[in-house]
């Protein structure tokens, strides 16, 4: 019971110092939305992805930047805010009260998934108010449920990457991470378009499989059960690898 109100306490403080970062609040909340109306505009919302059986490019590009502005939110946002609170003190502070690690860990992975909700919302309602796309209702309330939830993947990934690098580090070996992973997961162009081989290894990447749920929904297609696999393992790998590095830095302190 006391573990519990821990992490709900630390999740609502969280929350409050996420909201109040006017810098980062842009960087996940309207910077998708802007590549979104940039990318559409440059091939046209009517064009077609690999051909003219493919989704349009307003759809498509609707659910990748969806998609790469929750990873912006719970990836950027975690890892560089864990490594200075390791640096200033604040999570020796908090191993003094009764919240456990797994209890830390799952409470930065929670705090951050909540603000990446905002940044899915925008982008559909750019992408439904400027270039008119239209879902059925389902398919609206399944994507915002899938790319929201599956951004505790790298919110996890976030927690563990705050760990494992320190302050001067982390930033950037975060955007190496956050880049390689949004490029070759296909959030920014077709992971067709790839060569053969780098195709191949895109399909394991967590971002090929967590884009891939969105556009399965945006086509009205049900995800493949690969993809809920490797999101799910990945998930665990990522939490798994937080809560480790979580009490190695306890147990240097």
């Amino acid at each position: 019971m006391v573990n519990a109100l821990a992490s709900r306490s630390l999740i609502k403080l969280e929350l409050a110092r996420t909201l109040r970062n006017r810098k980062f609040l842009f960087l996940s909340v309207l910077y998708p939305s802007l590549l979104f109306l940039l990318v559409v505009a440059q091939y046209g919302a009517g064009a077609r992805i690999d051909g003219s059986g493919g989704p349009t490019v307003a759809r498509y590009m609707m659910v990748s930047m969806a998609s790469f502005g929750a990873l912006t939110a719970v990836l950027v946002g975690n890892s560089e805010r864990i490594a200075r609170e390791r640096e200033n003190g604040w999570v020796r502070q908090l191993r003094l009260t009764a919240l456990p690690g797994h209890g830390y860990v799952l409470a930065k992975t929670a705090s951050a998934a909540v603000v990446s909700l905002p940044s899915i919302v925008v982008v559909f309602a750019v992408a439904a108010a400027v270039e008119h796309v239209r879902l059925a209702a389902w398919q609206w309330l399944a994507l915002t449920a899938v790319i929201w939830a599956g951004s505790l993947v790298f919110a996890a990934l976030g927690v563990a990457l705050g760990y494992l690098a320190t302050g001067d580090a982390v930033r950037p070996i975060t955007m190496l991470v956050y880049f390689g992973l949004s490029l070759l997961g296909g959030l920014w162009m077709p992971a067709t378009t790839f060569p053969r081989w780098l195709r191949h290894i895109a399909s394991w990447l967590p971002t090929h499989a967590y884009a891939a749920l969105g556009q399965a929904i945006e086509q009205g297609r049900a995800p493949q059960a690969k993809d809920v696999v490797l999101l799910v393992v990945f998930f665990a790998v990522f939490t798994g690898g937080a809560a480790w590095l979580y009490r190695k830095d306890t147990l240097k302190a």
